[in-house]
C-alpha cells in the first residue's frame, strides 16, 4: 500500500464495515431481533467513522490518495478521496445509517422472515459500493465498484419480488443500469486510449479537447445519466422507487441518483477548456427534465411515484447548475462556475436529506394505512400528527418554499441562470432554461400542496385511512432527525459556503480559472438572514394567533352544508382530479392515461367518475423503447432459423468460416502490408 494516511485508512475500513454490516445477520437466528440490531448497529458505526474523514477533507483541506496492488488488469488500483469526492460522501454515510434504523421498525425480521435478512446485507453493500465508486480513480476498479452497487440495488429494490409490478421493474432496472454500463466500458477504453493509462488523472493544464474528449463526454453522459434518471435515461426510476421497500427508496433517491451526477462532474474536471455545447447540452437536459419530471409528478395518485418523479426533476435542476458552471468554463467567467456548481452541490446536499424525509414519511403512512393510492387516504394529520408536521417540512423543502434549504440551492443555480445573460450565446440557453425552471417550480409546488392535502388533511377517505396509526419510534426518530435537518440547514447555509468552494475549486482546478473564494457566501448569507427573520415572524404570529384564540368564546353550531346534510368522503376532492387540470396541458397524451373519467351529461346526470387508473408506463418507455424494443425482437426472431440445433447446419458454419479463413491467409500472402 502507497500514500496510506490515517484518513484514507479511516475512509476504507468504514467502507468495509460498511460491506459486512449485514453479513453476521445472515447467521443469526431466523425471526430473532439480534441480527437485525447488530446489523443497524455496525451500519451506524461505520457511517460514524465515515463521516470523520469525509468532514476533514471537505472543510479542513485534507486528503488522501493510495494505490493497492491489483490482480485485475489495468494496473494498480488507484484511490483518492478530494473536497469533490468528500461532500458526496457525506449523504453516502448519513442517509443509510438512518434508513437502517428506519428499518427496524418498517421492515421487521419478525415480520419478514423470507427476506429481513437479505436486505439489510444487500443494504450495507449498496451503501459500501457507493462509497467506494466515490473513491476509485482508476477505471477498471471505479467499473468493478459500479457494478456492485448496480447489483445491490437491483436485489434491494426487488426485495418484494413476489409482485409481478416488482419484478417487472427490477428488470427494467437492470436492463436500463447495463446498458449505461456498456457506456461506462466505452468510456473507459477511450479514456486509456487517450490519456495511456486507467488512472484518472490529467495534467495541470487538464486533457486536451478532441473529437475522442466529445465521444468520453457522450458516453458518460449516456452511462451516468441512466443512473441519475436523467431526462430521456429516467424510465427506470419511478417503477423502481416505487415498488422497494420505503428505505431503500430514500437510499435510492436521496443518494445513489447523486452518484451518477458525481460521475459527470468527475469526467468533466479532467479537461481543462470543455467546449460550449457540453455544457449547453447538460443544461437544456437538465431544464427538460425538472418540467418533466414536475410535470408527470402532478398527475400521480401513487405516493411514491409521485415522490419518484419528483427526484426526476430535482436531478433535472442539479443538471442545469452543472450545465452553467461548465458553460463557465468554457466562457472563462469563474462566477457562472461558483454559482451553477455551487447551487448544484447544495442542492446535492439538501435533496439527500428532504428527500429521504419524504420517502420515510411515505413509509410510516403506508405502514399505517396499507396503501399507497393517495386517494384511499384523508384526514392523517389527526391521525398521525407528528409524522404529518414532518412531512409538510419535507413538501415545503422540496417545493423550494423560504427560509426551507431547498430555497437556497435554487436560488444559486437561478442567480448562475441570470449571470449567464450577460453572454452572447449562453443568453439563448439561459432564456429556455431559466422560464422552464420557474414553472418546474410551480408545478412542483402545485404537486405538493396536493400530495399533503389529500393525504393529511380533510377526511379519511377509507376505512384503512380512518385506523391510521403513528409509527414507532424507531421509524419515528429518523423522520424527525431529517426534519430538523432541514429547517436547520437553510438558515445555516452560509456555513457551509467553505466546503462548496473547496469542491468547486477540485473540480475546476484543471481549467485555469481562478475561483474567487467564498463566491457563494454573500448571496446565501442575505438570504439567510431574510429567511431567518421569516421564520421567527411566522412563529410570533402563530404564537399571537394561537394566544387570542384561546381568549376568544368560542361558540359551536352546524356549518353550512351546501345542501348536503350528511357529506361523504366521496364529496372532497381527490388527487386524481387537483392533479388532473395541470397534468391535462403539460402532458396531454399522458394524462389520458393517468385516469378513468366518466363525465356527467345529461340534465340529470348519473354515474359520473373520475378516478386514477392503474400505474401507467413511463411515457419515454411507453412511446419509444417499448415499440423499438419490440419491433426488433420480431426483426431478430425471423433469424432463428439460422439456429435450429442441426448438426448439418452447424458443420455448413465450420466449413464455411474454414472457407474464410483460408481466403484470408491467401489475400494477406498476396498483398503483405507495406
Amino acid at each position: 500500500m502507497e500514500g496510506a494516511s490515517p484518513d484514507g485508512t479511516l475512509l476504507l475500513g468504514s467502507i468495509l464495515l460498511l460491506a459486512l454490516s449485514g453479513v453476521p445477520g445472515l447467521f443469526a437466528r431466523k425471526g430473532g431481533s439480534g441480527g437485525e440490531r447488530l446489523a443497524t448497529l455496525l451500519a451506524c458505526v461505520a457511517s460514524a467513522a465515515g463521516l470523520v474523514p469525509a468532514v476533514r477533507i471537505l472543510f479542513f483541506g485534507a486528503g488522501f490518495r493510495m494505490e493497492l496492488p491489483s490482480p485485475l488488469p489495468g494496473g494498480p488500483i488507484l484511490l483518492a478521496a478530494d473536497p469533490l469526492s468528500a461532500l458526496f460522501l457525506l449523504p453516502v454515510f448519513l442517509v443509510p445509517a438512518l434508513g437502517a434504523v428506519y428499518g427496524l421498525g418498517y421492515w421487521a425480521e419478525a415480520e419478514h422472515l423470507r427476506d429481513g435478512r437479505k436486505l439489510r446485507f444487500f443494504m450495507g453493500l449498496l451503501a459500501a459500493s457507493m462509497a467506494a465508486v466515490l473513491v476509485a480513480r482508476s477505471g477498471v476498479a471505479f467499473v468493478v465498484a459500479w457494478e456492485v452497487m448496480a447489483l445491490a440495488a437491483f436485489f434491494a429494490a426487488t426485495t418484494e419480488d413476489r409482485q409481478p409490478a416488482v419484478r417487472e421493474a427490477g428488470w427494467i432496472y437492470l436492463v436500463a443500469t447495463h446498458a449505461g454500463t456498456l457506456g461506462l466500458f466505452g468510456m473507459t477504453a477511450v479514456l486509456r486510449a487517450t490519456t495511456g493509462s486507467f488512472a484518472w488523472e490529467a495534467p495541470e493544464g487538464g486533457l486536451a479537447v478532441t473529437g475522442s474528449a466529445s465521444v468520453v463526454f457522450l458516453l458518460a453522459l449516456v452511462g451516468f445519466g441512466a443512473k441519475a434518471g436523467l431526462f430521456p435515461f429516467h424510465f427506470w426510476l419511478p417503477g423502481a422507487h416505487a415498488g422497494a421497500p420505503s428505505h431503500v427508496s430514500a437510499v435510492m433517491s436521496g443518494v445513489m441518483l447523486k452518484v451518477g451526477l458525481y460521475g459527470i462532474l468527475r469526467i468533466t474536471s479532467l479537461y481543462g477548456t470543455p467546449p460550449a455545447w457540453w455544457g449547453g447540452l447538460l443544461l437544456v437536459l437538465g431544464a427538460t427534465s425538472a418540467l418533466y419530471g414536475a410535470a408527470l409528478a402532478a398527475g400521480q395518485n401513487d405516493l411514491k411515484r409521485l415522490l419518484a418523479y419528483s427526484s426526476i426533476e430535482n436531478v433535472g435542476i442539479i443538471s442545469t447548475g452543472i450545465g452553467v458552471a461548465l458553460l463557465g468554463r468554457s466562457a472563462a467567467r469563474p462566477e457562472w462556475i461558483a454559482l451553477g456548481l455551487g447551487g448544484a452541490l447544495l442542492h446535492v446536499l439538501f435533496h439527500s436529506l428532504f428527500k429521504p424525509l419524504l420517502f420515510l414519511g411515505a413509509g410510516a403512512v403506508i405502514h399505517g394505512t396499507g396503501t399507497r393510492e393517495m386517494d384511499l387516504m384523508g384526514g392523517l394529520l389527526k391521525k398521525m400528527p407528528k409524522t404529518g408536521a414532518a412531512f409538510a417540512i419535507g413538501c415545503a423543502a422540496v417545493a423550494a418554499l423560504p427560509p426551507l434549504n431547498g430555497f437556497f440551492s435554487e436560488f444559486l443555480v437561478y442567480l448562475g441562470l441570470l449571470r449567464a445573460f450577460s453572454g452572447p450565446g449562453e443568453a439563448l440557453l439561459a432564456g429556455f432554461a431559466a422560464p422552464a425552471l420557474a414553472l418546474a417550480g410551480g408545478v412542483a409546488l402545485a404537486a405538493f400542496v396536493k400530495l399533503f392535502g389529500v393525504v393529511f388533511l380533510g377526511n379519511p377517505r377509507s376505512e384503512k385511512a380512518a385506523h391510521a396509526h403513528e409509527p414507532g419510534n424507531f421509524m419515528r426518530v429518523p423522520i424527525l432527525l431529517l426534519a430538523a435537518a432541514c429547517l436547520a440547514a437553510g438558515l445555516l447555509s452560509p456555513l457551509l459556503a467553505p466546503g462548496l468552494d473547496a469542491a468547486t475549486a477540485a473540480w475546476a482546478a484543471k481549467s485555469r480559472v481562478g475561483i474567487p473564494a467564498l463566491a457563494a457566501v454573500a448571496p446565501l448569507a442575505t438570504v439567510a438572514t431574510w429567511g431567518a427573520a421569516l421564520l421567527g415572524l411566522l412563529a410570533l404570529t402563530a404564537a399571537a394567533t394561537a394566544f387570542l384564540i384561546r381568549r376568544r368564546t368560542v361558540s359551536r353550531g352546524p356549518t353550512w352544508d351546501c345542501g348536503y346534510a350528511r357529506p361523504t368522503a366521496r364529496m372532497q376532492y381527490t388527487g386524481s382530479s387537483f392533479g388532473d387540470w395541470i397534468a391535462a396541458r403539460l402532458t396531454p397524451r399522458v394524462a389520458a392515461t393517468l385516469l378513468e373519467e366518466r363525465l356527467p351529461e345529461g340534465i340529470f346526470p348519473r354515474g359520473a367518475r373520475v378516478s386514477a387508473a392503474a400505474p401507467a408506463r413511463d411515457p419515454v418507455l411507453l412511446r419509444l423503447l417499448e415499440p423499438f424494443a419490440q419491433r426488433w425482437a420480431r426483426r431478430f426472431y425471423d433469424l432463428h432459423a439460422l439456429q435450429e440445433g442441426r448438426l448439418t447446419i452447424y458443420l455448413v458454419y465450420v466449413l464455411g468460416t474454414l472457407i474464410a479463413l483460408l481466403a484470408w491467409s491467401v489475400l494477406r500472402g498476396w498483398f503483405p502490408p507495406q
